[in-house]
């Protein structure tokens, strides 16, 4: 088993996150994007997208997108659970699980697309999508640190892959796009300070 990695990546470092947290060994194959290396026969032969993360298992078989990537793991590596102990629990961090992606991690890519200097041969950059995308992101800390009130992790008392995706994001949002968690959400802040304490962050 390999690990196909994008090291600035924050759908990558999610599963590099995730692997450590798990305790796992497994090695990592870095990918340039910059020098294509994505876009060669042999990667697209493993993912005819070319993105990065993706796991190749012993017998060949290859599995993108870091969530699936997450529950392959989580499913052979039960323990420490981060996706959940039984149905409800299951659902319940799968349901924050998605929100973080989408009102977080999806939307800061999309920032970094529309603004990144790196990407501005690679796509029509519409500045008013990184604009409203800023604003809308925005706002949602202010939504997110409302639901923290009393809890120490995103779905209460346990750290899961919800955390991890938001950590990504928040991670994503400091260095790429400036992007900091205003003093003044202090459930937030506290959540980052600790998601960012633990060991796992470094990955």
């Amino acid at each position: 088993m390999k690990l196909y990695d994008l090291p600035p990546s924050p759908n990558a470092r999610r599963v590099r996150i995730f692997i450590a947290e798990k305790g796992l060994e497994i090695p990592i194959v870095p990918v340039n994007m910059m020098t294509g290396e994505n876009q060669t026969e042999g990667y697209l032969a493993k993912n005819s997208l070319g993105k990065m993360p993706l796991l190749e298992l012993d017998d060949g078989t290859c599995i993108a997108e870091s969530a699936a990537i997450c529950r392959y793991l989580e499913e052979i590596n039960p323990n420490p659970p981060l996706m959940g102990r039984d149905a409800l629990e299951r659902a319940l961090i799968d349901m924050w699980h998605r929100r973080m992606e989408l009102e977080f991690l999806l939307p800061m890519i999309s920032i970094f697309l529309h603004t990144g200097e790196m990407w501005k041969d690679r796509v029509t950059q519409i500045p008013q999508v990184a604009e409203a995308g800023t604003l809308n992101v925005k706002a949602r800390m202010e939504w997110l640190n409302s639901e923290l009130d009393g809890k120490e992790y995103i779905t209460g008392e346990d750290y899961t892959v919800a955390d991890i995706a938001a950590q990504c994001a928040f991670i994503m949002g400091k260095a790429a796009l400036g992007m900091r968690i205003p003093e003044d959400l202090v459930n937030l802040t506290d959540w980052f300070t600790r998601v960012s304490s633990r060991p796992t962050s470094r990955a």
